[in-house]
């Protein structure tokens, strides 16, 4: 990841990642307003079609 605030979705990844996460656990997880990491949550519902800001 190559972005401004991109540590925070590294840090969020690398813990899912540590126990063997899915989309879905990541997607539950909550995570600060307004933060960049609230993009990987977004993403992660998204896997769903449960995504809050998409078209």
């Amino acid at each position: 990841m190559v972005a401004k605030g991109a540590s925070e979705m590294i840090a969020a990844a690398c813990a899912h990642m540590e126990y063997g996460g899915s989309a879905e656990d990541v997607a539950r997880t909550c995570f600060a307003h307004p933060t960049v990491s609230e993009s990987f949550k977004e993403a992660a519902m998204a896997v769903s079609k449960s995504s809050i800001h998409s078209l």
